[in-house]
């Protein structure tokens, strides 16, 4: 008999149950309702069992019914939450491109500074490295007392500057009468000038100067040297010159001694000589004046002592030119001449902020130039 054959009870059709108390005995009936006790017991046990199943079976939904509501809750709060963070999110991220956007303003701002200052860095290295040309009378050329004096301070040095300024192709330096205009001009920085067929875009720049502004000089006497001057204006050569003056300084009759070196200073026409040994130029200075045969003319020359300078201490400060602008940028698309026209009508107009232009030079791409700075007396 099967599990589910032991589930039912069969009940046997009338016929069968008359013909079954008929043949039973008291014993069979006693040991029948034994059996039938037993499957009744199963029953109430399998009622029993199927009861608790179901309070658990309820009681399980009950759980899963509470743990459902508490996973919404939770998805709920957690869907708002993950809203609020894309909020924060999407703030912070506009608040970063803007960050991003203003620091990459900031790093073009500076390195266009940097860019500045390496443009005057090299405008400076070029000056220094033409330093001897700009102080030449004081760093090259030999000084000579006249006899002239004066009672003011003495401490002082008036110089005529001349200031080399390299000036790079696609550049132009332009000065105007008044120092207003120049101010216009550089305020305003970005220019367009109209040419024949197009328009350029220059930029306008203050042009800044090295400009000495502290000049110690060490002064020191030489004591085989002598500087002869007052010499006469005869049609002799230099070399002519140097040979009569040796000839006569390396005399013992007329105090002098044998020469080791000369020198004619062609800016001044004096002449330097140095002796070979100590001692003599003291007897030729103090004698002061000698009568010197030239030719058929007898000439009177003077000597003096030789007094050579050495630069102890020289500082500079910039300065920015009030009346000369620098335009850079210049596109190579017009001849030289052309350029600097156009360049040069642009900035006289009044409608462009300009004004009378006083000098212009222009420097085609591909090119350098040299422009010589000097003092402004107007």
């Amino acid at each position: 008999m099967t599990d589910l054959e032991e589930s039912f009870v069969q009940l046997p059709d009338e016929d069968s149950l008359e013909n079954i108390f008929l043949t039973m005995t008291p014993e069979c009936i006693q040991k029948e309702i034994e059996k039938y006790k037993d499957r009744c017991f199963a029953l109430e046990q399998d009622g029993a069992d199927l009861k608790a199943a179901k309070e658990a079976s309820e009681q399980k939904i009950q759980e899963f019914e509470k743990e459902a509501e508490h996973l919404c809750e939770k998805l709920e709060k957690d869907t708002l939450l993950s809203s609020e963070l894309a909020a924060s999110y999407q703030t912070k991220m506009h608040l970063a491109k803007e960050e991003r956007y203003q620091l990459l303003q900031l790093k073009q701002k500076l390195e266009e500074e940097l860019k500045e200052l390496e443009k005057r860095r090299d405008a400076y290295n070029e000056q220094e490295k033409a330093l001897p040309q700009v102080l030449p009378s004081l760093l090259e050329r030999k000084m000579v007392f006249k006899g002239h004096m004066t009672r003011e301070d003495t401490n002082s040095l008036a110089m005529t500057l001349l200031i080399q300024y390299p000036l790079p192709g696609g550049s132009a330096l332009i000065t105007f009468e008044n120092p207003e205009v120049a101010r216009r001009i550089m305020q305003k920085q970005e220019h367009e000038v109209e040419l024949d067929e197009c328009r350029v875009r220059v930029w306008a720049e203050p042009v800044e100067l090295l400009l000495p502004s502290f000049l110690e000089i060490e002064m020191k006497r030489n004591s085989r040297r002598i500087l002869v001057s007052n010499l006469p204006s005869l049609d002799l050569s230099e070399e002519q010159l140097l040979d009569k003056l040796e000839l006569f300084f390396s005399k013992k009759k007329n105090g002098g001694g044998e020469v080791e070196w000369r020198e004619f200073l062609s800016d001044t026409r004096h002449v330097v000589l140095s002796f070979m040994y100590d001692g003599v130029v003291e007897e030729l200075i103090k004698k002061g004046h000698f009568q010197i045969q030239f030719g058929k003319t007898i000439h009177e020359v003077r000597v003096t002592p030789y007094v050579s300078g050495a630069i102890a201490d020289l500082q500079f400060r910039p300065s920015i030119c009030n009346r000369t602008v620098l335009l850079s940028g210049i596109p190579d698309v017009l001849d030289e001449e052309a350029m600097q026209d156009a360049l040069e009508i642009h900035f006289q107009k009044p409608s462009q902020g300009g004004g009378e232009v006083d000098a212009i030079s222009y420097v085609p791409a591909g090119k350098h130039g040299l422009a010589i700075f000097e003092e402004d007396t107007e």
